[in-house]
């Protein structure tokens, strides 16, 4: 119903930039917030950063200044830019959408993203 498709990760250097991107297809009728998680190897997932569809946007405390989240509407995208990467921010990177579909208005589901590997070298 819903097909997120993300791209954008790699291998970067400390200090280096990347920029995520994730675009949503589907039978969408709206989408509500878009946000992006990251896991890294032996932790939990943890929220990046959100957007909702007025632009409102939060990101957790240790990120802010350095990532930032931007969504295009007409294109149902979202993007992560990164910069001044640390090896600490090396994790795998998920979009997770919030929509109403055409076919059931009136429930807001979630979606994620098959998630992309950002590895930042020292």
């Amino acid at each position: 119903q819903v097909q997120l498709v993300e791209s954008g990760g790699g291998l970067v250097q400390a200090g280096g930039s990347l920029r995520l991107s994730c675009g949503a297809s589907g039978s969408i009728l709206s989408i509500n917030t878009m946000a992006w998680f990251r896991q890294a190897p032996g932790k939990q997932r943890e929220q990046v950063a959100g957007i909702t569809s007025t632009g409102s946007t939060n990101y957790a405390d240790s990120l802010k200044g350095r990532f930032t989240i931007s969504r295009d509407n007409a294109k149902n995208t979202v993007y992560l830019q990164m910069n001044s990467l640390k090896p600490e921010d090396t994790a795998v990177y998920y979009c997770r959408v919030y929509v109403r579909l055409r076919s059931l208005p009136n429930v807001e589901l979630s979606y994620w993203g098959q998630g992309t590997q950002v590895t930042v070298s020292s």
